[in-house]
């Protein structure tokens, strides 16, 4: 995990600004690939310590809301993925305020096979340090709703399959380095 140095005063302004939305916005993806990966190391990082969390069914401090997230998630799904879209970051100093669009898929355990819910999370972040992470969060469900049972032909399930097993350990092969190509050459036909 790459941590983040302090501001270079020898750099021109309007770069040190890219670097920092660009720094705020790995902190985003790191905040879903830690949920979906059940990485409680890699999630906490997104956060500083003394954060605050407002998920709606839940609000506390960033710690409390990792174990009350991954959790809920074991409870309740097979597998789930955190996908952020739009994404408006207002930087002032050494603080930031963004509005990031999110979606959010599910394979649930009961219930529908799959439900989706979408929304935005409202962060305050604050550069500490040299290092951004989230101040405070609000997380806002503006809609969910499930789909039914979509009927998938026998070689499309083959295919996925062949892709390979994803996990939400650090057995997932995200965490792979190198990253390699075992499988031998195959098309599998359609």
């Amino acid at each position: 995990m790459q941590t983040t140095s302090a501001a270079d005063p020898t750099l021109p302004p309007a770069l040190q600004q890219l670097i920092d939305r660009q720094q705020i916005h790995d902190c985003i993806l790191r905040y879903c690939s830690g949920v979906d990966r059940f990485d409680r190391e890699m999630l906490l990082s997104a956060y500083h310590p003394d954060a605050k969390d407002d998920h709606g069914a839940f609000v506390g401090s960033a710690a409390e809301f990792v174990d009350w997230a991954l959790a809920y998630h074991a409870k309740y799904q097979h597998t789930h993925k955190h996908y952020v879209l739009n994404h408006r970051c207002d930087l002032d100093g050494d603080s930031a305020h963004t509005e990031t669009y999110w979606l959010f898929a599910g394979n649930n355990r009961r219930g529908p096979a799959t439900s989706l819910h979408g929304g935005r999370y409202l962060d305050r972040f604050e550069k500490r340090d040299g290092r951004w992470a989230i101040a405070a969060r609000k997380c806002i469900i503006e809609w969910g709703g499930a789909l039914g049972d979509v009927p998938v032909p026998a070689e499309a399930l083959a295919a996925y399959a062949a892709t390979g097993v994803a996990s939400r350990g650090k057995d997932d092969p995200s965490y792979m380095r190198p990253l390699q190509v075992t499988r031998e050459n195959q098309a599998l036909p359609f």
